[in-house]
């Protein structure tokens, strides 16, 4: 496959997703993109039979569709985009734990979580627009807590930050102390794997730095 890091044919990064800890990662390594949300309905029957790891490729292959398909209606010039699709969900003892949503969810997933283990699935699609290609892939990363008390449950879960996210925890806010360590790759517990991006778009004949321009940090 030729090499597509020319400006000219060089394609937007779209993200379908309105998660800020998904935006938060790539604004941390310069890769230039904008959001586009997909408005997918997550909690259909059709997705009730899946397993946690088919679940989450299946809503990212949906979301980053849906996406491509409203992003190339609204430019009808045909400037080309680079779709990232994601979606995850944290599985613990064989069951899939979305967003908690309510304070009283998120109690009782921090006092059902605290001291065990878990894996955290991410399911990504890349789609490029251009050359009529998707990638599909899955991420998995066994994350092991600490034993949090009720105190300190109830001080976290107060933050609200637990509400909207996978599992209800992330590792780049608050309920990071609580992570006592983790197997496998660490951007992907926070809301996409970076690696995995960069092979995507490797594979699509893109360089990595094509989009993505760092600004270096000297310190002093």
């Amino acid at each position: 496959m030729k090499d597509k890091s020319s400006s000219a044919e060089r394609p937007k990064v779209i993200l379908a997703s309105a998660s800020p800890s998904r935006r938060r990662l790539l604004d941390s390594v310069g890769l230039a993109h904008q959001v586009m949300i997909s408005g997918v309905d997550e909690e259909l029957d059709e997705y009730a039979s899946l397993s946690p790891s088919e679940l989450v490729v299946a809503l990212a292959i949906v979301k980053a569709h849906t996406v491509a398909t409203a992003y190339q209606h609204s430019n009808p010039q045909g400037h080309h985009a680079l779709v990232i699709g994601c979606d995850s969900t944290f599985e613990f003892e064989g069951r899939s734990l979305g967003k908690p949503g309510t304070k009283e969810n998120a109690i009782a997933r921090c006092k059902e979580i605290r001291g065990k283990s878990g894996v955290l699935h991410t399911g990504h699609c890349v789609i490029d627009t251009a050359q009529g290609i998707e990638i599909s892939d899955l991420a998995s990363t066994t994350v092991h807590f600490t034993d949090m008390s009720d105190d300190e449950i109830n001080a976290y879960v107060e933050t609200e930050e637990p509400l909207q996210v996978a599992g209800g925890f992330t590792l780049d806010g608050l309920s990071a102390p609580f992570i006592h360590a983790i197997e496998g790759e660490p951007s992907n517990v926070i809301g996409l794997s970076l690696p995995l991006i960069r092979k995507a778009f490797a594979s699509l004949g893109y360089q990595w730095f094509d989009f993505s321009s760092p600004k270096l940090k000297v310190s002093s």
